[in-house]
């Protein structure tokens, strides 16, 4: 038996690295297992959403982005531009620095906090007792008076479209395309394939987004994702929604999909193809038969609202366990866990849990959807802005989207937030605090903003909850 810590942590991602430093700065020994190497043979922390996930696609989505600025809006601001032309391989290199950057930061922040770093794969073999095996095959076993399972996910495969090395790809070798393909088919209009699919089309591909599902978006409020659609046809994404892909032939470069819709069998003809259906959790081989941690027919590890497993000395977090694969999800999860470990009260609060899609406008939602509310029986009250009658997006160019706040009808009480707009993901952080703290929509109404901002629609949803909106004239609520 090798050394012995008060707290293992298994798997490096943002929810691992975070519960080991924290475990750290309560005063325990920690360790860290992560098997992903880089070429020179050196362990790899952050995860997916350092490598090949959170961090790089918004990094290709910026400067897609500011690429298109520069090609259509710059003009309409007085700039000339002239001909804007965008180098794919230097912009996918910024995006490899950025991620060494950050990825060797969180080395850093390790050593820094003396978290000991184990590298090889991880498995729970005992109550106490982790086995981390390197490369080379050789088998360590540690123990640990706690254990957090924190493995992640990985994107799922799907039969119709089994992966070719460059044609058709998941969501990590979507980011690593060296030019712009003339026609892409991506699979599934979720939170990433939408995504990826708009920093394509951003740079001149053709882009078709072939979604099995009759609504788009459907997780988000209603009002919000009928915008969001019309938004993204704008800019030209091919959204086929009620597409069910059932197979594909790689004919030399190319790539045929067939799928039904409405109107019977289709086929389609890409240059590249991405396959972005989810993700599943990590947990296979991860935990030793018989110990009594239980992992559901999905594959996701059975935890109490503590993140705890069957055995009380072993926890999981992250995208492993129930509840959204978000990164920050993982993170405060990971640092409540431990905080639980270091003797302190500590809880999760689940019902406040941002989401983001980083396309442009970004969409950002918090809370219960005006659908959801209704269908828990509650009478709510909502309220919304446009960006349109915004100062500061007239100024910014940014005038698509809205702001939108649904609150209980009888205790005023904010129950969601919703936006469509520029930096949505950086305005939500409003209503997730609302959340946190009960808020009531009177409560951010009273609140003074300042003025020039995109912040002040989140002021002016609040007031137009009671009918109240300054800078717009008041729908006449109904008696």
């Amino acid at each position: 038996m090798a050394d012995k810590f008060d707290v293992i942590v298994i798997g490096a991602g943002p929810g691992g690295y975070v519960a080991a430093i924290r475990a750290a700065q309560m005063g325990l020994k920690a360790a860290i297992v992560e098997k992903w190497i880089s070429e020179d043979g050196k362990p790899v922390f952050g995860g997916t959403c350092l490598n090949v996930g959170c961090i790089p696609s918004k990094a290709l989505l910026e400067a897609s982005h500011k690429f298109v600025e520069a090609k259509h809006d710059f003009d309409d601001m007085g700039i000339q531009a002239g001909d804007v032309q965008m180098d794919v391989k230097k912009m996918i290199a910024r995006k490899d620095k950025i991620v060494a950057n950050l990825t060797g930061g969180v080395a850093g922040l390790l050593k820094g906090n003396g978290v000991t770093s184990l590298q090889g794969t991880g498995k729970v073999t005992g109550a106490k007792q982790v086995e981390v095996t390197d490369q080379d095959g050789k088998a360590t076993s540690y123990e640990a008076d706690n254990i957090i399972i924190a493995t992640g996910s990985v994107p799922v495969e799907i039969p119709p479209t089994p992966l070719t090395e460059g044609l058709i790809v998941d969501s990590t070798g979507a980011l690593e395309f060296e030019e712009t393909p003339k026609r892409l088919g991506v699979i599934g209009a979720g939170i990433i394939g939408l995504e990826l699919g708009s920093v394509w089309c951003r740079l001149g591909a053709e882009v078709t987004v072939l979604e099995a599902m009759d609504s788009f978006l459907p997780m988000v409020d209603t009002a919000i994702a009928k915008e969001t659609q019309k938004l993204l046809k704008k800019q030209g994404l091919d959204i086929r929604l009620g597409a069910r892909v059932t197979g594909s032939d790689v004919k030399g470069k190319e790539v045929v999909v067939k799928y039904t819709d409405g109107d019977g069998e289709q086929e389609m003809t890409f240059d590249k193809l991405i396959v972005s259906v989810g993700r599943k959790p990590y947990t296979k081989g991860v935990v030793a038969d018989g110990l009594g941690i239980e992992l559901d027919e999905r594959g996701f590890i059975h935890v109490d609202d503590q993140c705890r497993t069957g055995v009380p000395s072993v926890f999981a977090i992250g995208d492993c366990v129930r509840g959204p694969m978000l990164a920050h999800k993982a993170s405060e999860e990971g640092v409540v866990v431990a905080d639980i470990i270091a003797g302190h009260k500590a809880e999760m609060n689940y019902d406040a849990i941002p989401n983001v899609i980083y396309t442009f406008p970004e969409v950002a939602w918090v809370g219960l959807t005006e659908q959801e509310a209704k269908a828990k029986g509650l009478n709510v009250k909502v309220g919304s802005f446009p960006f349109a009658a915004s100062g500061r997006a007239m100024a910014n160019n940014a005038t698509d989207g809205q702001a939108k706040i649904v609150a209980d009808a009888e205790t005023d009480r904010v129950l969601g937030m919703h936006i469509v707009g520029q930096h949505a993901g950086e305005m939500i952080a409003q209503g997730v605090i609302a959340l946190e703290f009960g808020s009531s929509a009177e409560d951010l109404a009273l609140t003074c903003y300042a003025h020039p901002t995109m912040s002040e629609a989140v002021h002016e949803a609040a007031l137009a909850v009671d009918g109240h909106a300054v800078h717009m004239v008041n729908r006449k609520k109904r008696k």
